[in-house]
């Protein structure tokens, strides 16, 4: 398959740097970005117990095959925008250190594309899932204009949220959501490395995973809120959310009902999402699937085990969905924690800003 041209008059790639590179959510953007057709990484960079070793001394690879021996034999750095040459640097940093370091890189002028807490819900910094509201990427000149400086942040919600707006993204914007409940049921690696410990997880759930609810609640509202006017408008639905950890590798499910203000019939709701293409300018992205949601028919869909890996990672899958007694419709959807809801969806949001033009050539 050949790879999408480089937008623009571009001749090469953009050279990347990956903050927290060492770290699980890291390490999957050295998996993406390795042969991405866009994207070069030329700085590794992590905390001060990691900086000055090769990559492959400082990491303990997680998954998958090991990255090439050049990057394997590339010396980590420190998350010091004064050290990073590159422009565009994605972010895997924990939220306790996120904060100052991605504010720093950005006075600094270079574009953060982040995975952290700390900024999603400032009014002037995009929360952004490409195919749902790339719209909001308009925030990046308002957050300039505000905060005076040439750089940018841009984020990708919590992981569980990304799933649930991607399913409801279409049945809002037909039907319009009123009431949300939803469950989660959370994989363990979304807890990072070494994560929970299996004495606490094996044969157990979880029924308290700190922020998270909160999280979720609030992310959704903006992820599915309106731009205009140089602001975001959250939407204005209520939304109860409960969030377990369960012992599962990959893969957040998520099981919602929903209360609407135009009452669609399951059959109504399963062809809206079954047509929804997301965001016209997606369309092509090397990292966007071709069908970043699917309904599955199977009554005992979806699966993590047999659907989390849809769309490498990045489509997430629906089913089950039916009538509710109390509320409207009842449905379950699942998406890849790793990928769709961490590294890919920041890469899927650099890829939108190159093909724009929001990301300034080198």
């Amino acid at each position: 398959m050949t790879s999408p041209p480089i937008p623009g008059k571009r001749k090469t790639k953009w050279p990347v740097a990956v903050l927290g590179a060492t770290g699980a959510v890291g390490q999957m953007f050295v998996r993406l970005l390795v042969d991405h057709p866009w994207f070069e990484i030329v700085e590794l960079a992590a905390s001060e117990r990691s900086a000055g070793k090769k990559y492959s001394d400082a990491t303990r690879w997680l998954e998958g095959a090991p990255p090439p021996t050049a990057i394997q034999n590339r010396r980590v750095i420190a998350c010091d925008p004064g050290v990073i040459s590159a422009p565009i640097v994605f972010s895997a940093l924990d939220a306790v250190v996120a904060g100052e370091v991605e504010m720093a890189f950005a006075k600094a002028g270079k574009f953060v594309l982040s995975n952290a807490k700390n900024f999603r819900m400032e009014p002037d910094v995009p929360l952004v899932i490409p195919e749902v509201n790339g719209d909001h990427l308009a925030l990046i000149e308002c957050q300039r204009n505000r905060r005076g400086w040439s750089g940018a942040i841009v984020t990708n919600a919590n992981c569980s949220a990304t799933v649930a707006a991607v399913a409801l993204a279409p049945l809002h914007q037909k039907f319009g959501i009123r009431q949300l409940f939803l469950s989660t049921m959370q994989a363990v690696s979304g807890a990072g490395y070494p994560g929970v410990p299996s004495l606490d997880i094996l044969g157990n759930v979880i029924p308290y995973i700190a922020d998270e609810e909160p999280k979720l609640e609030r992310e959704v509202l903006k992820l599915l809120g309106t731009y205009a006017d140089g602001e975001v408008t959250s939407a204005g639905f209520k939304v109860s959310a409960h969030t377990n950890r369960v012992p599962v590798e990959h893969g957040h499910t998520i099981c919602m009902t929903i209360g609407f203000e135009d009452k669609p019939s399951p059959e109504a709701a399963i062809e809206t999402m079954r047509s929804w293409e997301g965001l016209a300018s997606t369309a092509g992205l090397p990292t966007r699937p071709k069908h970043p949601l699917v309904v599955s028919d199977a009554p005992d869909r979806p699966q993590p085990r047999r659907d989390v890996n849809a769309g490498d990672g990045m489509t997430v899958t629906v089913g089950r969905v039916r009538r509710d007694a109390i509320l409207d419709l009842r449905l379950v959807a699942l998406g890849h924690n790793m990928i769709r809801g961490a590294a890919g969806g920041s890469v899927l949001n650099a890829e939108l800003l190159a093909s724009t033009g929001g990301l300034d050539p080198t």
